[in-house]
């Protein structure tokens, strides 16, 4: 599987990478054993670039990952956690569960918001602890929506000082919408922007911003949420986008995306892992999986050429604008062409 550098070589990364909210008992509960047999899956898949953070499962995705990864060579493999809600023994003794933050755990503890810099050294510190290792390698802030200020002016020069005395590699925020990472990669000096759900086939908004000013200042973008919650896995009434169930608009324009495929002999959902990858700021996509099942199907689905005409088709169908990059089947994954038409 190929590798590329963060912002060119703050940290490599594979071009799949495996996210773990997964392995944190998103929505439904999986075994240690499950766990561990989804990660060596992923690295016998050639993965090498594994994503998690406190909030997945109150600290259960960063234990089961870390204890996966135990006897692999620290030096094979990147690392990225987040930054921005610490974990804080909950009064009650967690008598209750954490399904309303959807985590079929225990509410053992809960999550309090601290994008200072003090929370930062202690979020990290606790990370360590729980994944088992000495560092990692990539920091993101997590969702700073509601606290812009305090993560631009507090966290984000804690995050820049600890690359500087290389305690990590690269430094980052990681949100579901692109207008204040945007804001970052032009009034800070993060290296990535972990990008959830606004760069798909479905959704363009990265476009309209984040993705041009990282581009021009060789800043890296990974892309998640590249099915919208499943809706681009498999359109059907009921189906999810954005958490929640998909509009009628949205569910008809991913049924359209689907026919477009079909009559290509493509599966929808190897067409969305395909297409971020037509951008140049993209370094990586990062999908979940939670059996070995789901992580070779997805490293097949990545696998499959992609017919140019494919692309073609979805714009001449208005279902992606003429400005729009794709990949192209001529093109390895991660390599971007442009598109034929800017105007």
């Amino acid at each position: 599987m190929r590798t590329t550098g963060l912002r060119g070589g703050a940290a490599p990364v594979s071009e799949l990478a495996l996210g773990c909210a997964a392995l944190g008992n998103l929505f439904h509960p999986v075994t240690d054993d499950e766990a561990q047999a989804t990660v060596d899956a992923a690295w016998d898949a050639g993965i090498r670039t594994f994503d998690t953070a406190p909030h997945y499962g109150l600290g259960l995705s960063e234990r089961r990952l870390g204890a996966a990864l135990r006897e692999r060579p620290r030096d094979t493999y990147t690392l990225s956690t987040k930054v921005g809600r610490l974990l804080v023994p909950d009064p009650d003794g967690g008598t209750g569960d954490d399904l309303a933050n959807g985590f079929a755990v225990r509410a053992t503890h809960r999550r309090v918001w601290d994008f200072s810099a003090d929370g930062v050294l202690r979020s990290l510190e606790a990370s360590l602890r729980r994944l088992g290792v000495d560092r990692v390698d990539v920091a993101l802030l997590h969702d700073p929506d509601d606290h812009a200020e305090q993560a631009l002016r507090e966290a984000y020069p804690a995050l820049e000082r600890l690359r500087a005395e290389g305690v990590v590699k690269a430094i980052g925020v990681g949100m579901n919408q692109s207008a204040l990472p945007a804001r970052f990669v032009r009034e800070t000096d993060i290296d990535v922007v972990l990008l959830a759900g606004r760069y798909t086939l479905l959704d363009q908004d990265g476009l309209t911003g984040l993705l041009p000013e990282a581009a021009a200042r060789g800043r890296s973008v990974v892309i998640g949420g590249v099915f919208n919650s499943g809706l681009l896995t498999a359109p059907r009434p009921g189906a999810s986008y954005d958490y929640a169930p998909a509009p009628q608009p949205v569910l008809d324009r991913a049924l359209r995306l689907l026919s477009v495929c079909e009559r290509h002999g493509v599966p929808l959902r190897a067409a969305a892992l395909r297409f971020p990858f037509g951008h140049p700021a993209v370094a990586s996509v990062l999908t979940g999986a939670r059996t070995p099942h789901e992580v070779r199907d997805t490293v097949e689905q990545l696998a499959r050429p992609i017919p140019d005409a494919l692309w073609d088709d979805l714009r001449t169908e208005g279902l992606l604008a003429p400005q729009v990059p794709v990949p192209t089947k001529s093109a390895p994954v991660g390599e971007a062409v442009p598109p034929k038409d800017l105007s």
